[in-house]
């Protein structure tokens, strides 16, 4: 009887568990950390699917002084970074409403479009490190970069290294009929600082 109670007991928890990480699995999207009752945390994979509008200028830096790094996230001077950053790209007509990115993830293919012009590409996002990749296809010479990726219930960051976010940024211009000469003063943001690097912050 204590065998047939065990047993029981056993294949209760087993489709609790089940039941509880299709749910995870239905909630992977909204990248939040969940935690049961039980105190295990479960932290719900980056994904990205559908349709995001561009919103900003997205930056990330650390600064070192005196010897000691420190990461700006989420501090004033990124803020007051991402405000010049987006000055400088308004001149070049890169503002909201002009850009967004559309994912599939059934055939990990994306398509950038910019002003009402399709540029596609394939991407790959790694879950554990929380990257991603994105090459583009002939129409932007096939340019490839990969960077940080943070997700949360619909909005997205995406950060690259500054030399590929530029290379980016200037044929969006180009297609946008602007000179890219507008965006010198940009890569001058980088000055004074380490791990200096610069993307895009996007909602669905």
């Amino acid at each position: 009887m204590k065998k047939l109670v065990s047993v029981f007991v056993l294949s209760a928890a087993f489709c609790l568990s089940v039941s509880a990480q299709g749910i995870l699995d239905k909630l992977g999207s909204l990248g939040n950390v969940i935690t049961n009752a039980a105190g295990v945390v479960y932290s719900a994979p980056v994904s990205l699917n559908g349709t995001y509008a561009y919103n900003g200028v997205a930056v990330s830096a650390t600064s070192s002084e005196g010897g000691i790094l420190t990461n700006l996230a989420g501090s004033a001077a990124t803020s007051a970074l991402e405000t010049k950053a987006d000055g400088y790209l308004s001149k070049v007509g890169i503002k909201p409403g002009v850009l967004s990115f559309t994912f599939n993830s059934a055939d990990n293919s994306f398509t950038l479009n910019v002003a009402g012009i399709s540029v596609p590409g394939t991407y790959k996002v790694s879950d554990g490190e929380k990257t991603v990749s994105l090459v583009f296809g002939k129409k932007f010479q096939y340019l490839s970069m990969t960077g940080s990726l943070e997700s949360s219930l619909g909005n997205v960051k995406m950060v690259f290294p500054v030399n590929k976010a530029m290379a980016l940024i200037k044929k969006v211009a180009s297609t946008l009929g602007q000179a890219s000469s507008e965006l010198g003063s940009l890569t001058k943001l980088a000055d004074g600082y380490d791990n200096f690097r610069l993307g895009f912050k996007m909602s669905k």
